[in-house]
């Protein structure tokens, strides 16, 4: 019992201290737990993931994100008659005033199309996010496994370079 009390104090450790580490902030704007998924070899597309806090008293809106290793669209999920489709955000991603935006798997999310190179678990990826107001904010994203669910998940850490 003492053995497990300690792996999950460890791992709730970890997962604790990955995302203070990983949280940028810019003016109004605090990207926290930035993250991508590993893709399989030969795939022409992956997924990032980070949520978006804004303190501010304005809206501010995401209006696009450069990566050196693929184009980057900001998708959106919606339930439209009973069929999940995906399609890609025109004119920015609106970040409301006083509220946070999450992109994460299963939902609204950064795409990287045409991928010069496959993610690799245990990575890191560099982003450009940029802000209508905020301007630019520079990213660390650390690649987790194929099929993640994010960075809170212990076997999504197994393997990660610290």
């Amino acid at each position: 019992m003492k053995i497990l009390f300690s792996s999950l104090f460890i791992a709730l450790t970890l997962a604790a201290t990955l995302a203070l580490a990983d949280s940028v902030k810019a003016g109004d704007l605090t990207i926290e737990t930035p993250w991508a998924r590993a893709t399989p070899k030969g795939s022409e597309v992956g997924a990032g993931y980070l949520t978006i806090q804004n303190d501010g008293a304005n809206a501010d809106r995401l209006t696009g994100v450069t990566v050196d290793f693929a184009t980057v669209q900001v998708h959106e999920m919606k339930l439209t008659n009973g069929v999940m489709q995906m399609r890609e955000i025109s004119g920015g991603l609106e970040i409301p005033a006083h509220k946070t935006v999450t992109l994460a798997p299963n939902g609204d999310h950064l795409m990287f199309v045409g991928l010069k190179h496959p993610l690799a678990k245990g990575e890191t990826v560099k982003a450009t996010l940029t802000f209508e107001h905020a301007g630019q904010i520079a990213i660390d994203m650390p690649v987790l496994a194929v099929g993640a669910m994010g960075p809170g998940n212990a076997h999504d850490m197994k393997g990660m370079k610290m």
